[in-house]
């Protein structure tokens, strides 16, 4: 542990673990044995670090040029072995992960991805640079994240799947190439969302993804025929905003 980490109280460090110089831990984490935690990581209370986890390392972009950049992970976030975590680089000077995710054995973020918060992402998936993950999202085993996408609150994401486009809040996306699988209603109701929220959701999707032929015209069928709420507000938002473009509708 170098001198100059700066350690919370009741913070567990087991054995053959490093912590570089210019790392802050928070009171009562636990990093577990033959953990690297590199300069620059800023990591929350009451965090647990698996075995072999490598957290804020310098990021596999060319262009970087020894920035100074940092890690960010929140209160009571859980990451699993062998979880690989690299910090920002000048575009947003930093890689944050939330309070309360879950990122499971072999999960790798890349350079100055933004995890919102209680996300959790399973097994062995990769994330490339600049990706954001809003809150409460879940994405499965081995899916890959193109850089630059953004997925939306309270969606979820299929196991193996190639993820290139954005993917809106509240829905379920699977099979190659990724297209909309219906609205992620169990999660929603495990969230505390009312059946009318639902149907409203429900309504939304349906307008831009199955009663007609293009995102535009969807969007135009929204805006019109879909009576106002914040979920409604959030959706068209979210499709002004994808300069990447959105997931297709059913095939």
């Amino acid at each position: 542990i170098n001198p100059n980490a700066q350690l919370g109280e009741n913070v567990t460090v087991e054995s053959f673990s490093t912590i570089y110089e210019d790392v802050i831990i928070g009171d009562g984490s636990v990093i577990g044995p033959n953990v690297t935690i590199y300069p620059g990581a800023r990591i929350g209370k009451n965090v647990q670090i698996y075995p072999g986890a490598v957290i804020s390392a310098i990021p596999q972009d060319l262009k970087f040029q020894g920035e100074y950049t940092t890690t960010e992970i929140g209160d009571n976030t859980i990451i699993r072995e062998c979880v690989t975590i690299h910090r920002g680089t000048e575009d947003q000077l930093k890689t944050s992960i939330g309070k309360n995710c879950l990122l499971m054995c072999y999960v790798h973020i890349g350079h100055d991805c933004t995890i919102g918060n209680n996300v959790v992402i399973a097994n062995s998936t990769g994330i490339s640079g600049h990706v954001v993950i809003e809150d409460w999202a879940i994405v499965e085993g081995m899916c890959g994240i193109q850089q630059f996408v953004r997925i939306g609150t309270h969606a979820f994401v299929a196991g193996m799947t190639s993820v290139r486009k954005n993917v809106p809040p509240f829905i379920r996306v699977a099979r190659e190439p990724l297209t909309y699988a219906g609205v992620n209603a169990i999660g929603l109701r495990r969230r505390g969302l009312t059946d009318d929220k639902l149907k409203l959701i429900e309504d939304i999707y349906r307008n831009l993804f199955i009663l007609n032929n293009s995102i535009s015209s969807g969007v135009k069928s929204i805006e019109t025929e879909i009576p106002d709420s914040p979920e409604k507000t959030m959706v068209l938002n979210f499709i002004k905003e994808s300069k990447k473009g959105i997931i297709k509708g059913p095939l």
